[in-house]
């Protein structure tokens, strides 16, 4: 028996129908491993991953039966949603590119250690400029990242004036290292 709705293919996989396993797979492989290659941007990954897809199928198509979607988009959504899943799971590009660095010297070169030097004099320079209770509650917030409710209670003032003092602390600092 020829069966052509996707639904009713489900519908039986639903029952445990290898054959219809097997059509459904034949009927919708192609364009769920379409979305899995778009997504993953690898072949073998896709292909993997387009096998899980199909466990999920067979172990989740009661669940299609009893809801009554579209079949297509329900097959399309576990492709996606699975492929999105093992991208999440991958290791950061940011972890790979900064294990590839740590072989390289962390010291700056003589150049930017004078530069970073004489650009640590000039915010100590316009620091001093500040009232020493705001310059402190700006290095508290900015360097050993204090919480603005944190700040407010150390400094025994309310959490808005708080806000104030940093704020207009960051506006005098600014015009000072532009001068």
């Amino acid at each position: 028996m020829a069966v052509d709705d996707l639904s009713e293919l489900i519908s039986r996989v639903a029952l445990r129908d290898r054959a219809a396993f097997s059509l459904l797979y034949q009927r919708s492989s192609p364009k769920l491993f379409a979305v899995c290659l778009r997504i993953l941007k690898d072949r073998t990954e896709a292909e993997e991953a387009l096998q899980e897809v199909f466990i999920k199928v067979w172990q989740r198509a009661d669940r299609f039966a009893s809801e009554g979607r579209n079949a297509s988009g329900w097959l399309t959504a576990i492709a996606r949603n699975h492929s999105i899943d093992l991208i999440r799971t991958r290791k950061p590009i940011a972890d790979q590119i900064e294990e590839e660095y740590d072989l390289a010297d962390p010291s700056p070169d003589p150049e930017r250690e004078a530069e970073l030097s004489a650009e640590g004099r000039r915010i100590d320079r316009c620091m001093n400029e500040l009232d020493p209770d705001r310059a402190t509650a700006v290095r508290r917030a900015y360097v050993e990242g204090l919480s603005y409710q944190e700040l407010a209670d150390q400094f025994r003032v309310p959490l808005n004036t708080m806000r104030t003092w940093l704020r207009r602390s960051l506006i005098k600092l600014r015009e000072c290292l532009d001068r």
